[in-house]
């Protein structure tokens, strides 16, 4: 029987212990996934609200971790978008689209063929070649030009996952975002749908290093933070992803809020940056290590 929206089955997290079963898996890859560290997220979430929200979903790396009973995951990128719905939808489309795309790209030049799809996806952005391309792209960098919005990673070195794993993957997916409605909303518009009770998990893009990367919200950090005022004015409990320290822990990355909108500041340590990698090809970067602050509103 297929779930309904918001479904009565047992939430996949342990609600009275407060604790969560790390889910490491990765659908796609994402600049500022944050699945290898949701669980350290996550145990800052409070035991008890309503629908969650994810208003910026990139990967749901936190939502496939926290496999809400209730849920709206969000982003204004319509191929980003057309993933998710697929993955709610029809699964099997999902699948069905990674394997002709593989199979098309293992049976000739892989390197003409890699920039044959993004040729493809830049001419007519869709989720289909989108998916593909971020399993393909070196690291996962799904990065965009500035000058014209398209998008210029070069094929990666590494290995790109066979059609039946992928569809594995959706498998473990789908139970994890049974709850979950996708769609494609500008975050201003995710925000003023929550009520009191709700939790909304925000991952914006960072302020001082992603210029380049995920060219979809037209992003102003003194907006999210407005949004995120009025959030909790009206009962609503707000997580914040943010910018803490790079280089590290040798640079500050100071993010300018109003003094009394967070209750707790917490850091969560994302190891090393997948930017620098790409941009310093492929260097150890050891002096990279980046930490990301975690503010919450409650």
């Amino acid at each position: 029987m297929q779930p309904s929206l918001f479904s009565d089955l047992q939430d996949l997290r342990d609600r009275d212990s407060g604790t969560i079963t790390p889910f490491k898996t990765q659908l796609i890859k994402w600049v500022g996934n944050k699945q290898r560290y949701a669980d350290q997220i996550i145990a800052h979430f409070p035991r008890r609200y309503g629908t969650y929200y994810e208003p910026f979903i990139g990967s749901g790396g936190v939502l496939a971790n926290l496999a809400p009973a209730r849920a709206l995951g969000s982003d204004i990128f319509a191929p980003l978008m057309q993933i998710w719905q697929m993955l709610a939808e029809d699964p099997e489309q999902l699948k069905s689209c990674y394997a002709e795309r593989w199979e098309w790209f293992q049976a000739g030049d892989k390197l003409a063929r890699y920039e044959k799809i993004k040729a493809d996806y830049n001419a007519s952005p869709n989720g289909a070649d989108l998916l593909f391309l971020c399993r393909a792209c070196y690291g996962g960098v799904v990065r965009f030009r500035k000058k014209d919005g398209r998008m210029s990673t070069p094929m990666g070195s590494h290995p790109v996952v066979k059609p039946e794993k992928f569809a594995r993957r959706v498998d473990m997916w789908r139970p994890r975002v049974a709850g979950t409605r996708f769609e494609r909303l500008d975050y201003l518009e995710a925000f003023a749908r929550a009520e009191a009770g709700d939790l909304i998990y925000c991952d914006p893009p960072y302020a001082h290093s992603q210029s380049i990367l995920y060219g979809a919200q037209a992003f102003r950090l003194q907006e999210l933070m407005a949004a995120i005022a009025e959030a909790k004015a009206r009962g609503v409990m707000v997580a914040l992803s943010i910018d803490g320290t790079k280089k590290s822990g040798h640079t500050y990355c100071d993010i300018a809020y109003p003094e009394d909108l967070f209750e707790h500041e917490h850091f969560v340590n994302i190891g090393r940056s997948m930017l620098k990698r790409f941009q310093m090809d492929g260097q150890t970067l050891e002096r990279e290590v980046v930490r990301d602050r975690l503010l919450l509103t409650y």
